[in-house]
């Protein structure tokens, strides 16, 4: 039983989410929503979160084979934007690839702003799906790949349980937090976030120059 996956597989995917640092956004959002429209945005903002990652771990070999992208190449792909992301994340900013601005500003449609921006792309962006499709590689080529596969969708889960838990509790939290307390959290994980990045990158590279050359 391949627990380091699990707990790295758990850890990744909750630094890219970020949902604690996510807190600031859902509060300036959701103000002035009754605590009934609170609910309906958070539960839409987990399923929309959930459904999105768990979409592409299922089928994104095919969206792979579509493409004729190979592992290596989306290793390497995936972990320099992971980087960028994580950059951004240690200067204590909302990652453009994650919401811009002007997503944030048209929010307006009340429950709807649980699908965009707050479900896609807040916390399902373009750096979560990355890295559960990473790991999907990585699980498939492990020894135990359906156990592995199991314990990836349990990260997913996990991670979204506890991103509804925040959001639940999420003025009483960022009240005590504050928004440094936030932003605090969020260099942190970047942090996390551009380590796994390197090791994708650097894992994307040798199998990319093993493939070629036969090492």
């Amino acid at each position: 039983m391949d627990l380091a996956f699990a707990v790295t597989a758990f850890a990744s995917i909750f630094a890219v989410m970020n949902p604690v640092g996510n807190l600031p956004v859902f509060v300036a959002i959701t103000e002035g929503y009754s605590p009934e429209l609170k609910r309906k945005v958070r539960n839409k903002v987990c399923i929309v979160a959930g459904s999105v990652l768990v979409v592409f771990a299922l089928f994104g070999n095919v969206i792979f084979d579509l493409y004729g992208i190979t592992i290596p190449a989306f290793k390497i792909a995936g972990g320099i934007l992971l980087f960028s992301i994580a950059f951004t994340m240690t200067r204590g900013q909302l990652t453009k690839s994650k919401m811009t601005e002007e997503e944030a500003e048209e929010a307006s449609e009340k429950e709807e702003v649980g699908v965009v921006p707050l479900g896609i792309p807040l916390f399902a962006g373009p750096g979560a799906i990355t890295t559960v499709m990473i790991y999907v590689s990585y699980a498939q080529d492990s020894g135990e790949p359906t156990l592995n596969l199991l314990f990836l969708f349990l990260g997913i889960f996990a991670t979204v349980a506890i991103s509804f838990v925040l959001l639940k509790y999420a003025e009483p939290l960022f009240s005590r937090m504050g928004k440094s307390g936030a932003m605090a959290f969020t260099r942190i994980m970047g942090l996390l976030l551009a380590a796994m990045a390197v090791e994708f990158v650097l894992s994307g590279t040798f199998e990319a120059v093993s493939n070629h050359w036969g090492i």
